[in-house]
């Protein structure tokens, strides 16, 4: 699930004592994302449901198994996958359970249901998968979202492999194609906002 935005940038590769501040403008640029809207309808505890997420998300994952583009300031991030890397280790999952009620409480079921689906639907030959795109809303609309992929996409033309995400709103969809990602399909969980899958090949 994606939420993109720019000014001139330079992406920088972050690290794990940037993780505050990240996590701080991830929980931000998603406040209003349509999946985590659905997930967490509680407008008054949302943020901070959202920056437990993204702690797991950074910390126990993207750190630790991809890269983590990010603007100078840390007002936005890319969190991308390599090829393989792109789905949660059960010890993981299975370590997190309780934090993961802590973030989706009675919601739970289909939080996990629908990251079940999104993995079942996930791209399976060798690619790199951008998980999470995101900016403060201030500085949304100025195209740093798509500074911050740039980086892997060009690694992804240099190795010639794909690139995968999915898109949670149109916005972010049109956004996407004009990347040269291309929709493959779009699925949904149990009423959920739609999500849609999409692939960019080599040099698109």
């Amino acid at each position: 699930m994606t939420n993109t935005s720019s000014r001139e940038v330079t992406p920088r590769r972050a690290s794990a004592e940037d993780a505050p501040r990240l996590i701080r403008s991830l929980a931000a640029a998603f406040y209003d994302d349509p999946v985590f809207g659905w997930l967490m309808p509680d407008p008054e505890t949302r943020r901070d449901r959202l920056a437990r997420f993204f702690r797991l998300e950074l910390l126990q994952l993207a750190f630790r198994h991809g890269d983590v583009w990010a603007t100078d300031r840390l007002t936005g991030a890319a969190l991308c996958m390599p090829p393989g890397a792109w789905h949660m280790p059960v010890s993981v999952a299975i370590g997190q359970g309780r934090e993961f009620a802590r973030m989706f409480g009675v919601r739970l079921p289909l939080a996990s249901g629908l990251f079940a689906r999104m993995e079942r639907r996930h791209l399976r030959r060798p690619h790199f998968y951008f998980a999470y795109i995101g900016v403060v809303p201030e500085e949304q609309g100025l195209g740093i979202g798509t500074a911050l992929m740039r980086p892997t996409l060009e690694r992804c033309d240099r190795e010639r492999l794909p690139a995968y995400l999915e898109a949670s709103s149109e916005r972010n969809a049109a956004l996407y194609e004009r990347l040269g990602f291309v929709a493959q399909e779009e699925f949904r969980f149990a009423g959920s906002p739609p999500l849609r899958a999409m692939i960019r090949e080599p040099g698109s």
